[in-house]
């Protein structure tokens, strides 16, 4: 099951590459901006609880597609790129088992603790 699911999201980046592709902007662009999301994890200077929040708005896969959907609607390019990017953000995390935080530890995710073996 496992491995379906990492399917999936190899399914989900490559989406999200291919809409990129649609849009207006320099391929470059779209390496510099991937691991922007990443920047939620300034809230762990602070506290669990905040550092949890704030990673989980820039990796929640639906407020992704909610902000690409509004600047396809709204014509808005950059809300595109913004949803396109925080997708496939998300999703090449996910192919490496990091998942949404809990508030209690950075590690310990919906997909399982960070660096715990699954297999066993």
């Amino acid at each position: 099951m496992k491995t379906i699911l990492k399917l999936e999201e190899v399914a989900m980046l490559a989406l999200s590459i291919w809409i990129f592709s649609e849009l207006s902007f320099a391929w470059w662009l779209y390496l510099v901006l991937f691991f922007l999301p990443d920047a939620g994890f300034v809230g762990y200077v602070f506290s669990n609880k905040m550092g949890a929040f704030f990673y989980n708005i820039l990796h929640h896969k639906g407020i992704a597609i909610i902000l690409y959907i509004i600047g396809d609607f709204y014509a808005v390019e950059s809300l595109e790129l913004a949803g396109v990017i925080m997708f496939g953000h998300a999703s090449f995390d996910r192919i490496l088992d990091y998942g949404l935080k809990y508030n209690d530890s950075f590690h310990n995710t919906h997909l399982g603790i960070i660096g715990k073996s699954q297999d066993a």
